[in-house]
Parts: C-alpha cells; sequence; structure tokens
C-alpha cells in the first residue's frame, strides 16, 4: 500500500531527527517487532547488513546490545539502553556505537519511539535527539536516512509475512 505514511525530518535547531512511518498491521505485532529480539534481528539492518544481538533485556533500565554485521562479517557494535517504557504506547532508549566489549564510544542519541493505531494502521513516530548538531551532521552523512528507510522497508516486508 502506497498511501501509508512515511516522512523523515531533520531539524538542526534542535539536533533531532523526526521520522513518522504507518505500516498496515496490528499495534502488538508492530510493538513486537521493535521490543523482541528475535523478530529485530531479522529486519534492523539495511541489507545486505544483518543485526546479531548478542543480548537483550527489554525493561526500563535493560540493554540491547547488537551488531550489524557487514556481508563481509564486518561488525559494528551498538548499544540500547532501556531508559522508559509504556507498553505498547512507547519507549525511550539511548543509542551509541560501541567496541565488541561494550565500551561506549560517545556520543549518542536518544530515541523517543511512540506507537499509535487507527484502523488497523499502526504509526509509529521517532525522535532522534543527538547530544550535538555535529552528531546529527554526522549520522546524516554516513547516509543515515537511506540505510534507516530501508530497514523501515524491510520491516515492512516482514510484518506482511507474520501476520498472516
Amino acid at each position: 500500500m502506497d498511501t501509508l505514511q512515511f516522512d523523515f525530518t531533520v531539524d538542526k535547531s534542535t539536533n533531532s531527527v523526526l521520522v513518522i512511518r504507518e505500516f498496515d498491521a496490528a499495534l502488538p505485532l508492530v510493538w513486537d517487532a521493535f521490543t523482541k529480539q528475535e523478530i529485530l534481528d531479522q529486519w534492523w539492518a539495511p541489507k545486505p547488513f544483518t543485526s546479531k544481538t548478542k543480548h537483550m533485556d527489554f525493561k526500563e533500565g535493560g540493554r540491547r546490545f547488537y551488531a550489524m554485521v557487514s556481508p563481509e562479517g564486518n561488525e559494528s557494535w551498538q548499544i540500547q539502553d532501556y531508559t522508559s517504557i509504556s507498553p505498547k504506547t512507547n519507549f525511550k532508549y539511548f543509542s551509541v556505537f560501541a567496541d565488541k566489549d561494550e565500551n561506549p564510544h560517545l556520543p549518542g542519541s536518544h530515541w523517543d519511539l511512540n506507537f499509535t493505531e487507527q484502523n488497523g494502521i499502526t504509526k509509529v513516530s521517532m525522535t532522534i535527539y543527538n547530544e550535538s548538531l555535529e552528531r546529527l551532521e554526522k549520522m546524516i552523512e554516513m547516509g543515515f536516512k537511506e540505510g534507516f528507510t530501508m530497514t523501515l522497508n524491510e520491516l515492512n516486508r516482514l510484518l506482511e509475512t507474520l501476520k498472516n
């Protein structure tokens, strides 16, 4: 369905990116896709990269430690520290690149994800706050928009298979 909303807005005045994406799937399924390791690892990387979670504890104060793995096997590690969870409506986390031993490479970014459903369409609004304009610009320069668009398209394809 091409009528689903997809917006990607960069706001340099607040060092933030706002991504809004609608999915033709029920909210519980979309929530699970963002919060369950076995589903996340199927889509949380732009192809041809894959996502590999080493450990994940989805709770306030919990953490996901994962790598994006290139086709050649190179691993780019990241930490997501969950700071707030309101089941099925919102969760927040601090995201930062790290080495394979979980040592963070600051600065990072704060993600705020909101989930709503209307008539079977689930909207996910993601605000990504960066600690500096420099980090925001580097994120964009590294191809975040293109990569994250591909990643969300991958989720959209996966949801089609999961809801059947």
